[in-house]
């Protein structure tokens, strides 16, 4: 029972060390990333990074080193694992042998585990069968915990292997020695137990590193699609007026003033495509704007879009109109000092509907009513005319669907369809303050 005993509270103490102790330094180490204080010593922060860069081979050599001195030592002959009952005999040349064999292939533990594994359990058996006793007999459950966390490949066939040489083993030393056959059989479960904290380990670690690619993976999609939803708005409504603007330019070639302005409206409308581009360029490269000493700009959501104020909303009017789209704009209430992500999504709202009305019902009026509350702003933009009905069966559907996401987001109605007597309205009921 002592050798199970061993072999167990050196299973222990080893995932201790390195599972619960350095899960716990690497959470202080952790929060004290953002502390204030940076500490003078330089090593505290420098030592660890560098010990990290070194091969798994160096790293894993001072614990056979520290295994292999005390076993040299003769204080502590015949404190190692005893399993058989064997009269413990002297130190001669052949315990050199059984301590190297048992300690220093644990410096590839984690490299080759199946050969720390072999070698290490051959040098066991020696140390064994020979009576030595030493201390380095401890190092098999090290071998077998490092087999469990750190094999990859034939598992099975490891623990076949193990059980098969380990049997022959049991069986001459329950001849030679003192102890019962359940002592073996104890001993046996004992290095299974220990093959599976290892392997609880692994599945443990294996599971941490998927959930932590599956959040990676969900936030790059999460992030790709929002600034998929960015260009959508910043793109489509400045092309859609600039192409509306062009086109009506061709038919006022008779007409050298209004050709002018509407030359102006062009113009102007893409230097307000270039100009939201430009902050959306800044989004997906913010180093570039503190490279080039570019002040921050503080007209952006906590998601770090750019926040268009609800107050802009006449100058989006007027520039659709401008394209040739007639706008009836009413504004009720008096809109918040600061409604955090709401006035985004309100600002999109107004722009998709009128970028639809452009593209889909071109000609047809249509109304734009925002009704600022205490708790949440009302969005409603309705175009009258046939060409209102392409709206809900034509294009891609992608805005649509993106400030429906937006509204739901912020906990939000959104509604989008045909009216019963002709037409198209957008409606979009947000709460004011639920991202602020």
């Amino acid at each position: 029972m002592r050798a199970v005993w061993q072999l167990l509270v050196v299973a222990a103490h080893t995932r201790v060390r390195t599972g619960a102790y350095g899960g716990a330094r690497r959470a202080a180490r952790g929060a004290g990333r953002g502390h204030p204080y940076t500490s003078p010593v330089i090593g505290s922060r420098l030592v660890p990074r560098l010990w990290r860069r070194l091969d798994v081979v160096v790293r894993d050599l001072p614990l056979a080193l520290l295994l292999l001195v005390p076993s040299f030592v003769p204080a502590f002959h015949s404190h190692g694992t005893q399993l058989g009952g064997l009269p413990t005999r002297p130190f001669e040349a052949l315990t050199v042998v059984a301590i190297c064999l048992q300690c220093l292939p644990l410096a590839v533990r984690r490299r080759r585990p199946v050969t720390c594994l072999a070698v290490v359990f051959v040098g066991f058996a020696v140390d064994q069968l020979l009576g030595y006793h030493t201390l380095a007999g401890t190092g098999l459950s090290f071998a077998l915990l490092s087999a469990g966390a750190h094999l990859e490949w034939h598992r099975r066939a490891t623990v076949l292997c193990f059980s098969v040489a380990y049997v022959p083993l049991a069986f001459v030393l329950f001849r030679l020695g003192t102890e019962g056959l359940e002592e073996f059989v104890v001993f046996y479960l004992a290095c299974a137990l220990v093959w599976g904290i290892g392997a609880w380990w692994r599945s443990t670690r294996k599971a941490e590193d998927e959930r932590r690619l599956r959040v990676a993976e969900e936030t790059r999609t999460a992030e790709r699609t929002r600034i998929a939803r960015e260009l959508h708005d910043v793109v489509t409504h400045h092309v859609t007026a600039m192409v509306v603007q062009a086109e009506a330019a061709r038919c006022l070639t008779a007409a050298p003033d209004r050709l002018d302005q509407a030359l102006t409206a062009t113009s102007d409308t893409g230097r307000r495509a270039l100009t939201d581009l430009r902050h959306l360029l800044d989004l997906l490269n913010p180093d570039h704007r503190a490279d080039a000493g570019t002040p921050p700009d503080r007209d952006r959501d906590r998601a770090g879009a750019r926040t268009p104020p609800v107050g802009r909303l006449l100058t989006l009017v007027e520039q659709t109109r401008r394209a040739g789209q007639p706008v009836e704009f009413t504004e009720e209430g008096t809109p918040a000092e600061s409604t955090g992500s709401a006035d985004l999504v309100a600002y999109r709202v107004v722009q998709e509907a009128l970028t639809n009305a452009l593209k889909h019902a071109h000609g047809g009026r249509t109304s734009v009513r925002v009704r600022h509350g205490a708790q949440e702003i009302v969005v409603e933009v309705g175009t009258e005319g046939s060409g209102a009905r392409a709206a809900s069966c034509g294009g891609s559907g992608r805005g649509l669907a993106g400030l429906r996401e937006r509204v739901d987001v912020l906990g939000g109605d959104f509604s989008a369809g045909r009216q019963r007597g002709g037409g198209f309205v957008v409606r979009a009921r947000i709460p004011a303050r639920s991202l602020s």
